[in-house]
């Protein structure tokens, strides 16, 4: 009989659209034994047939509801707080790299914190105390420009209406993102995260700041940095992005020769002009130019140009390339090296009356230009360095918003450097007429990483930590931390190789303020213990906030200005600069980490944080303390388009965690895969590459949670009525084939254990989906089903392979709960014998003593011979035919003897593993066999004790049709008559006292 009354959805699991593996029905009006035939049909059919009649359905409210109770049920969201109340002395502590405070979530967020959660619930699992504070990074320019974006008159705002605006903007996505990572399933205490504008992280901060201070390692200092001028402001490296197609406008130049190099004077006989020649894709920088530079070890030419009979000194592998350019011809007169240009000299091609000298530099290449070198000390780190070593001018003539200033001359005043300030001074050279060409040069350009616009560089007064000095021992460190995958680290080592030093000062007012102070007079900067002392308490109890509201006298004490040997408070100013937010984040490990060592176990972010966050925290804390902040980093890979491409709304593949989730407007086009899909391709994913994903990515993720939810309904199908503490079989007693598994079982979990450490969770999605698919669907299930359906319910062959279900369901649902937080609580809740959650109850407890070396011979070798079996029936059922075994007289006949110790069976463990309906094991070939039957010939390798006994066996394999009837309760060929039960089955219902 039918079930009359329709079925209720069943509860679902948090971000899922599959059916929950209990079945629910909502019963009207009716007697008890017309219940007990609904559930009797409903289990009986189940069992039966696995057949899912249960159809995927998106979540109602009403099931929500029942989900959340089962949520609250298990504990799932109290389990960080309940972890942390653990009495251990196993601590794992992973530090939250904070994201930025300035949007909505995305998927690349998904990416890492959901790793971070699947690390986090495999080490609770484990016994650990997890320590994971979540954090924010919440100062900047980019929160500064989003919060200012639609205010109109936003320039005529006040300081601290500026940093009012960006901390409300900061406060609304933090509370966005953090509503998304706790639908993620994230684990984590999210009453109690990390802000970098909190008072006392901020004030830890300047503790930071003040020992590397103190320790010579942080100084103020002129020099040229990277300049925004869309932000008017320094950026450190670590801001920049590269544009690749960036467009300059180039020129070739000359600088006339005012005095030959001694060397050359024979060469060129003052009958002609002669002139060094020039390249640079920045003509803007020309007014500031101090001198030209040459390779002291590179060859040079003295030539004649055929054209207009000027002489130009140019890089000898340059001539023919300059000429080409230049349309002309040059001849070439002699050749030197470029140390004898030294002490020559040439007129500025603008300014009359300034003196160019030519001055050897090591940074001059022969790979484009003309091999010398137009320098600006004002707008080149290593013309800088030039200017320093020869005491040359480093003037700066532009400001803050990247124009000229009035030191630039009454032409370029105002003018913008990057726009019309370049074509002036290119004007400029050709009314002097030292310009020889102009052209368009694509190339690879600085661009601000925030405002999308080009960077220049220019000279400033600036603070910079010293990573010249404290670089080396950053590297030391940084050979003893694990790196995963371990070609990263050799990245981030060349990275701190090229760091000379990092500009910390942002001329902006949301952040924390570099906390000194200047003289008035004279520009003296005035940081010492007790200013600092003093600026930490107020800003413990006010914030940073205190910096621009407080007056002076409130925050500079008479007695730390008396130390400093100055008179009156009010002969200084508040300094007006900001921390750069990769100090503000890089001394997270000052306010979270917790202890004495101050040490995480694991950093875990995206790769371009070997130049950002692993970087600052790791030079901020082996400058404060010597030693790195962490124990071993982790470094995932971008997230693209599933065909690579990187996502754009233009082009239409932008991935919404949400809409993932709880899917789009149309159903039809965006289906909500619910959180664990989410996580399982993160998990699945190969993390340390480009992560793909798109709908293709997602459906395939979502159809294999589908095949993993088959494969645990038939396991919970088959546990009612078992209680493992008092029905479970000793290994020993049990079949063979479901020892075989307790040992396959052993082995899983030792590799699944092996591959989380090794934060190598796609491996571990493999092992599950292989153990699930290979050992337990394809081959386990397809033979026990006769044992599970047939045999009397408490018969031991059926225990056994319950014992071994009940195993099994449990290490494959530990296996994967940090992956599948909620399927895997969701299936406990469901166990017959287990009340409590699956996290509370530890890891993987596969015992040691099902690993038994020698039985994988026994099955493999039965299961050898089966596949010889199926394959000469291709297509038919193998219940159809009985099967002959012929072995020759050694090992494997004593392994299969093992299986089956009668000669013919139809209820043996051979039998079982060769699936038909009786089996005979011979060691000769049967006189009566049939002179038509196929017999197929195979060989098996017995390799025992580590190779020390090896047998390579013979057999052959007989199929045979059954002579017998279809048993109509077991439906094997085992019956006299089709109308009667088997023998075996006739002997189980009797026992059960029914026919």
């Amino acid at each position: 009989p039918k079930p009359k009354s329709k079925p209720r959805r069943p509860a679902l699991a948090a971000g899922s659209s599959l059916p929950a593996p209990v079945i629910c029905y909502r019963v009207r009006k009716v007697n008890s034994a017309c219940l007990f035939v609904c559930f009797y049909y409903m289990f009986y059919h189940l069992a039966k047939t696995q057949t899912d009649f249960l159809k995927v359905q998106r979540p109602s409210c009403d099931d929500l509801g029942v989900f959340l109770l089962s949520l609250q049920k298990c504990g799932f969201l109290e389990l960080y707080s309940w972890q942390r109340q653990r009495k251990t002395k196993q601590e794992f502590c992973l530090h939250d790299g904070p994201p930025y405070a300035n949007g909505d979530p995305h998927v690349g967020h998904a990416l890492n914190k959901i790793l971070k959660d699947i690390t986090n619930r495999f080490y609770v699992m484990r016994g650990y105390k997890v320590h994971y504070v979540p954090g924010w990074d919440c100062h900047g320019l980019p929160i500064e420009l989003k919060a200012l974006s639609e205010v109109k008159g936003a320039e005529n705002l006040s300081p601290m209406e500026i940093r009012q605006r960006a901390r409300e903007f900061a406060e609304k996505a933090i509370e966005k993102q953090k509503s998304a990572f706790i639908r993620w399933g994230v684990m984590a205490d999210w009453a109690n995260c990390y802000r970098t504008f909190d008072p006392k992280y901020e004030a830890n901060q300047l503790r930071v700041f003040y020992k590397m201070y103190d320790k010579g390692f942080i100084y103020q200092d002129y020099k040229p940095v990277f300049w925004s001028p869309s932000a008017k402001t320094a950026l450190a490296e670590a801001e920049l992005e590269y544009n690749e197609q960036h467009v300059s406008r180039s020129v070739y130049m000359k600088f006339p020769l005012l005095k030959s190099p001694p060397k050359l004077t024979s060469m060129i006989d003052g009958s002609s002009p002669a002139s060094v020649l020039v390249w640079t894709t920045q003509p803007w920088t020309v007014p500031a130019n101090q001198a030209v530079c040459y390779m002291p070890d590179s060859t040079y030419s003295v030539v004649k140009c055929t054209t207009t009979g000027e002489y130009f000194i140019l890089a000898a592998d340059r001539v023919e390339s300059t000429a080409a350019v230049l349309d002309t011809q040059f001849e070439v007169l002699s050749t030197c090296k470029g140390v004898d240009l030294a002490d020559g000299s040439c007129a500025h091609p603008t300014i009359p009356g300034r003196v160019s000298p030519l001055l050897p530099a090591n940074h001059v290449t022969m790979a484009k230009g003309t091999g010398l070198v137009h320098t600006a000390p004002a707008h080149g780190m290593e013309d800088y360095s030039v200017a320093s070593h020869h005491q040359l001018p480093t003037d700066c003539l532009v400001d803050e918003g990247g124009f000229f200033t009035e030191a630039a001359g009454p032409e370029l005043q105002n003018k913008n450097v990057l726009e019309e300030g370049n074509e002036a001074v290119i004007q400029m050279l050709q009314a002097a007429g030292s310009l020889l060409k102009e052209e368009k040069y694509v190339h690879s350009y600085p661009y601000d990483w925030r405002t999308k616009k080009p960077m220049i560089i220019r000279a400033s007064k600036q603070w910079f930590v010293n990573t010249a000095s404290v670089k080396a021992a950053a590297q030391e460190v940084l050979k003893k931390v694990k790196v995963v995958p371990t070609s990263a680290v050799n990245r981030m080592l060349e990275m701190l190789d090229r760091r000379t030093f990092w500009c910390i000062s942002r001329q902006r007012c949301w952040g924390v303020p570099i906390p000194v102070f200047y003289r008035k007079n004279t520009g003296e900067c005035l940081i010492n213990s007790e200013t600092i002392t003093d600026v930490i308490k107020i800003v413990e109890q006010q914030g940073t906030d205190a910096w621009w509201t407080l007056p002076i006298e409130q925050l500079l004490s008479k007695e730390a200005v008396a130390k400093a040997g100055g008179h009156d408070v009010l002969d200084y100013v508040k300094g007006r600069d900001v921390l750069d937010i990769w100090f503000d984040s890089g001394t997270s490990w000052a306010h979270v980490l917790e202890g004495s060592e101050q040490r995480a176990d694991t950093y875990l972010e995206g790769k371009d944080q070997l130049g950002g966050w692993f970087q600052s925290s790791l030079l901020t804390s082996v400058a404060a303390r010597k030693k790195a902040p962490y124990k071993t980093l982790v470094v995932h890979g971008f997230t693209l388009g599933e065909k690579g491409e990187k996502m754009s709304k233009s082009i239409g593949n932008v991935v919404d965690p949400d809409v993932v989730i709880n899917g789009g407007e149309d159903h039809t086009r965006d289906p909500p895969y619910g959180a664990d899909v989410l996580r399982w391709w993160v998990a699945e994913s190969n993390v340390f590459t480009e992560v793909l994903v798109g709908p293709v990515v997602l459906n395939a993720a979502r159809d294999d949670i589908n095949k993993l939810r088959n494969t645990l309904r038939f396991m919970l199908g088959n546990m009612a009525g078992f209680n493992p503490e008092t029905d479970s079989i000793p290994a020993s007693e049990m079949y063979i084939v479901d020892q075989y598994m307790l040992h396959l079982l052993q082995g899983y979990g030792s590799k699944v254990t092996e591959a989380y450490k090794e934060y190598d969770y796609s491996k571990v999605v493999r092992l599950l989906q292989a153990f699930c698919s290979r050992n337990l669907s394809n081959f386990y299930f397809s033979i026990i089903k006769d044992r599970l359906y047939c045999e009397e319910e408490k018969d031991p062959k059926r225990r056994s392979c319950q014992t071994v279900l009940a195993e099994a369901l449990d290490v494959v649902v530990r296996s994967f709960a940090p992956i599948l937080p909620h399927l895997a609580e969701e299936v406990f809740q469901h166990l017959p014998y287990k009340k409590e959650g699956v996290f509370r109850t530890g890891w993987i407890n596969a015992n040691s003593a099902w690993k038994k070396p020698g039985i994988e011979e026994a099955i493999e070798g039965a299961c050898a011979m089966r596949d010889s079996f199926l394959g000469s029936i291709s297509g038919k059922n193998a219940l159809e035919y009985e099967v002959i075994i012929v072995i020759e007289p050694g090992l494997l006949f004593e392994l299969m003897e093992a299986l089956q110790a009668e000669e013919t069976s139809s209820v043996s463990q051979l039998n079982e593993i060769m699936m038909a309906s009786q089996t005979t094991l011979l060691s000769e070939l049967p006189k009566e066999t049939p002179t038509d039957a196929n017999i197929i010939k195979g060989t098996f390798l017995i390799n025992l004790e580590g190779g020390d006994i090896r047998e390579e066996s013979s057999y052959k394999v007989i199929a045979l049709p059954v002579a017998k009837a279809k048993c109509p309760r077991c439906r094997r060929y085992t019956s006299n008559s089709a109308s009667t039960p088997c023998p075996r089955c006739l002997k189980v219902m009797a026992g059960k006292g029914s026919v």
